[in-house]
């Protein structure tokens, strides 16, 4: 077996282009002219194929990296069978050179109803069948210097938020909106000065060259053709199967700026690959607070016998007034989103909760005086930290708490992210620290601050709260004994932590003061029984009334 250095061949008129998606790691078996990772330059996205076939010895880059031709991309121990190391420079100039204009014309979110020259009136896009969509955000202001695709203003419906971007660049000359407007499509927003847009008649080609474009195409290989896009793909959460999605690199690019999940979008283009309009159609369908999947569930029989369906009474209408003044106020966004999901994993999941007491003592006396250490340094470690390392330390222990439900299947995870509810003036969201099992308390409550921060500004992006294995929701200092947290779906627990309290504990000859942790552990019945959740929160208690346990 030879071992052999995979590098980026020559993909045209482009340098130092960024490493966004790694689709291979070490150990796994690649084929010719499979993709190994995805590259983005200002202009256009694309894959870099390696050019044998083999298994993957190290890998030479990850993600932010800048790479050129001749880089290194990975060390592959290729076998005796494999291609001659040829990279396929035809094909990748060859998607290149489709990527490129491709991407310029990913603008349908918002587009210019003038022609190259003079004002350019920006207008609200058709995003869904729905009307008087509220603006929240204003994004920009007269005098702006603005880019393509920079956003213009957030809209929200009563089921979702999203931004609208301008599809041209230059100066906001005129701002036709302000917060509070209603919306409906065809509405002006802003007219522009100084810009140079595409012809409208432009973008079809462009969005049909996209969807035409392929991944990694092996030599000599014809462009797939598209089928007629589906005016509104169904929205499937459970359909993910782990592999990467059937999509061009310039429809990934454009749903990553969407914030859309591909593996939950259906491909309406040849062997299910996802096509722009599939996209733009799962944007939609979101927006107008698209409940099929939810409703479709509720009517599904949980086994041979039936009662799985919510026939519920109709919501009570009341006039309020009635009875005295009133006053109303619209929910936030946050808690308008979060809501819906709220509801749908309170139905849709079995809810059980544990609740138990943590002997916090010596752990509380070890944290205080490691913080009179730390002072001087800005460091402050708190009490949840030391309580996601110990729930790493219980997720180890007992497997089937770190797991997710895909079907009939369970997903046991190899990984230890762990969420943490945090307080923000518009409520509550759940940013994760990822890969807890690596890191130590300090550097957990490092991180805790920073994303708490981000939390509070409104700054926290998608990927700050994606990827949770576990969920702890603390109450802190605010009061209250047990609650019973709601799970936070596809995870299957969640622990809820309450305020600490000085209390009498027999300890065989005396009472003794002891400093107490309220838990309450919810946990999914369907994954989990009840003596393996109580088992759970009684190692847990276990870790935290004597932390050197984490080291065993």
């Amino acid at each position: 077996m030879a071992l052999v250095d995979i590098q980026v061949p020559d993909i045209g008129d482009f340098d130092e282009v960024t490493v966004i998606e790694l689709l291979v790691k070490p150990g796994d078996t690649v084929k010719a002219e499979q993709s190994l990772i995805t590259v983005e330059s200002d202009k256009a996205s694309m894959e870099i194929p390696s050019s044998q076939a083999g298994v993957v010895k190290e890998l030479k880059v990850k993600l932010g990296d800048k790479v050129k031709q001749g880089s290194v991309v990975l060390v592959l121990e290729a076998g005796s069978a494999s291609a001659p190391a040829a990279a396929p420079v035809a094909d990748l100039k060859a998607a290149v050179a489709i990527a490129a204009p491709a991407q310029a014309a990913i603008q349908s979110i918002a587009v210019p109803t003038a022609a190259a020259s003079g004002p350019v009136e920006i207008r609200v896009p058709d995003i869904g069948d729905f009307k008087d969509v509220a603006v929240i955000e204003v994004l920009v202001k007269v005098g702006d210097s603005i880019k393509a695709e920079q956003s213009l203003v957030t809209v929200e419906s009563d089921k979702a938020s999203m931004e609208i971007p301008s599809s041209s660049a230059g100066v906001v000359k005129e701002l036709r909106v302000k917060l509070g407007d209603k919306l409906n499509i065809g509405d002006l927003l802003v007219v522009l000065e100084g810009v140079a847009s595409a012809p409208a008649d432009a973008a079809p080609t462009a969005a049909a060259a996209v969807a035409t474009a392929p991944a990694a195409s092996p030599a000599g290989a014809a462009p797939e053709r598209v089928a007629p896009a589906v005016a509104m793909p169904a929205h499937e959460p459970a359909s993910s199967s782990g592999k990467l999605p059937h999509a061009s690199p310039s429809v990934r690019k454009f749903a990553r700026e969407l914030g859309v999940p591909l593996a939950e979008v259906k491909g309406s283009g040849p062997k299910g690959r996802i096509t722009l309009d599939d996209v733009q159609g799962f944007t939609k369908s979101v927006m107008a607070g698209d409940a099929r999947t939810l409703a479709q569930a509720a009517k599904t029989p949980a086994a041979s016998g039936g009662g799985a369906g919510l026939d519920l009474l109709p919501w009570p209408k009341v006039d309020f007034t009635k009875f005295g003044p009133v006053e109303r106020k619209d929910m936030s966004r946050i808690k308008k989103i979060s809501g819906a999901n709220l509801h749908r994993n309170w139905v849709m999941i079995p809810h059980v909760c544990n609740h138990d007491d943590a002997d916090i003592t010596e752990l509380e006396n070890f944290r205080v005086l490691m913080n009179k250490e730390n002072e001087k340094a800005g460091i402050k470690i708190t009490m949840l930290a030391f309580l996601i390392k110990a729930s790493v330390a219980a997720l180890k222990k007992f497997p089937e708490f770190n797991a997710s439900l895909d079907g009939d299947q369970l997903v046991l995870k190899q990984y230890y992210n762990v969420a943490f509810a945090a307080d923000t003036p518009n409520g509550l969201v759940v940013p994760v620290i990822k890969d807890a099992d690596k890191k130590g308390v300090v550097q957990i409550s490092q991180e805790m601050g920073e994303l708490a921060k981000k939390a509070r500004d409104g700054k926290l992006s998608p990927a700050d709260m994606q990827g949770a294995c576990f969920t702890i929701s603390s109450l802190g200092g605010i009061g209250g004994r047990y609650f019973t947290p709601i799970i936070n779906a596809p995870e299957v627990a969640i622990l809820g932590v309450c305020k600490s309290s000085t209390e009498p504990v027999w300890d065989g000859k005396a009472f003794q003061p002891r400093l107490m942790l309220p838990l309450s552990l919810s946990w999914d019945h369907r994954v989990i029984d009840g003596a393996s959740a109580a088992r759970f929160n009684a190692y847990l208690g276990q870790i935290l009334g004597d932390f050197r346990r984490v080291l065993l």
